[in-house]
């Protein structure tokens, strides 16, 4: 029995049961009777149904508490509530507790029909929604976010410690570097994924307009005003709302900030009410706010309330081994949404990629990638493919001699293929040493001369 219009019946009355079965059947669909409330919750455990049609008088209970049942366990399943003694209060009654429609006996064939109807279109848009509900997750996942780094391993450890707590969060680093797709990966992990997300970006409004979109208005504020507006805040109620460039907030709004933060308490433009509201915040900066506070730009009391819980995001620069990665994978990504036929880059395309300092950091290696897809002629991305600046950045042939012992000189490239090799396995030695096929000692006595231990303990992965 398939679920796409699959119809479970619930009425004591055998006749009235049979009845609305035959007509239903008669219209394209499949059905079920049962004749207790106590059938109808084994039939729902057994089979998946898109509508339950059930009267409220049962036997051994009523149809509200199977209307319950439903909701809260089967929430993709619609409810149509019928009765002989109908009233508006039972028919309020029935709609505010989750019932689609409410139908009086004795049932008229057309109000069925067209009641069946609109239900089954109902289900079908909850289930679309769903479908894209789950997508979304998928997309802003954690896994998603890819890396082989070992910075970004200890960044989504963080991530899964405080992901579902009320933790504010702040996200420093370059821009670029990926703060948005965290933030939604980590509102997506949380018990409150079902809520809104709301991006505000604090960089992109001037004061006056920024207030208002955050914290909402009353008509009249202000000159333009000319009706009440709720803010972003009130709109993440439930949710999760993400503050991008809060270093760029005036001295006012940082005065609201720390208030909202601490309290979750603000008033609306031109109002005197207070709201309070129920929101995990979400900052992200690419300002040091440290050097903002010193230099008397960021207040001190708010940089300490959002210093709580701070990931640090590296730059692309500082992952060259996730290059190969996000390209294979921007790549795929455009090519299908582009689609586009594309076999794999080049060994020199992705050379050149991973010689590039990246200052527009991942955003622009996705830019880079979507632009090679919709411009290369051929079945690989090639260096031709890729843009001048990225192509120009390349090392001299040939470099100018400059007086150094010839042990000194030999020592140069060594300290630099044991720390890539270190990058590569994570910092893990006994991995890079059996990489680099010498033993654990020999790479612990050229990382203590080469100052590479010194490093991981700084990074504490000594």
């Amino acid at each position: 029995m398939t679920e796409e219009k699959n119809i479970l019946i619930v009425d004591d009355d055998k006749i009235i049961l049979d009845s609305l079965r035959e007509f239903l059947s008669q219209e394209g669909f499949q059905t079920r009777g049962v004749q207790t409330l106590k059938s109808a919750a084994a039939e729902l455990q057994r089979q998946s149904y898109s509508l339950v049609i059930t009267d409220i008088s049962l036997s051994d209970g009523d149809g509200f508490e199977l209307l319950d049942m439903v909701r809260k366990n089967y929430p993709q399943t619609v409810v149509i509530v019928i009765t002989g003694y109908g009233t508006i209060e039972s028919a309020v009654k029935a709609i505010k507790r989750g019932a689609y429609d409410y139908l009086t006996k004795p049932i008229i064939d057309d109000e069925l029909r067209m009641a069946v109807d609109r239900a089954i279109r109902q289900q079908s848009i909850i289930k679309e929604n769903e479908s894209l509900r789950l997508k979304l997750e998928q997309k802003y996942s954690l896994e998603n976010i890819i890396s082989h780094d070992y910075k970004m391993a200890k960044i989504f450890d963080l991530v899964e410690a405080v992901a579902d707590s009320r933790t504010t969060i702040l996200m420093a680093g370059p821009s670029g570097t990926g703060k948005s797709m965290l933030a939604r990966a980590i509102h997506h992990r949380s018990s409150r994924h079902n809520g809104p997300f709301v991006e505000v970006s604090c960089g992109a409004l001037p004061e006056t307009l920024l207030e208002s979109e955050l914290f909402g208005h009353v008509k009249g504020s202000f000159t333009g005003a000319v009706n009440n507006k709720e803010g972003k805040f009130l709109a993440a109620e439930g949710g999760t709302i993400f503050l991008d460039e809060i270093g760029n907030a005036s001295p006012a709004l940082q005065v609201k900030f720390l208030r909202v933060i601490e309290e979750r308490q603000f008033e609306p433009v031109g109002s005197n009410k207070t709201i309070t509201v129920d929101t995990r915040i979400l900052l992200a900066s690419n300002k040091d706010l440290k050097d903002e506070v010193k230099h008397g730009r960021f207040r001190e009391d708010l940089f300490y309330r959002i210093n709580v819980v701070t990931i640090e995001l590296p730059a692309l620069a500082e992952r060259v081994g996730d290059i190969r990665l996000l390209a294979k994978r921007f790549l795929q990504m455009y090519c299908m949404q582009h689609n586009k036929q594309k076999l794999g880059i080049t060994d020199d395309a992705l050379e050149y990629l991973e010689r590039y300092p990246w200052p527009g950091n991942v955003r622009e290696l996705e830019n880079v990638m979507e632009r090679a897809v919709l411009l290369s002629k051929d079945r690989f991305i090639g260096p031709d493919d890729l843009p001048n600046p990225v192509k120009q950045n390349q090392p001299q042939q040939q470099e100018t001699y400059k007086q150094v012992s010839l042990r000194e000189a030999m020592t140069l490239p060594e300290k630099g293929i044991i720390r890539q090799a270190l990058e590569a396995n994570h910092w893990n030695r006994q991995e890079t040493a059996k990489s680099l096929q010498i033993n654990r000692t020999t790479l612990f006595k050229k990382m203590k001369q080469y100052g590479l231990y010194a490093e991981a303990e700084r990074l504490g992965l000594a």
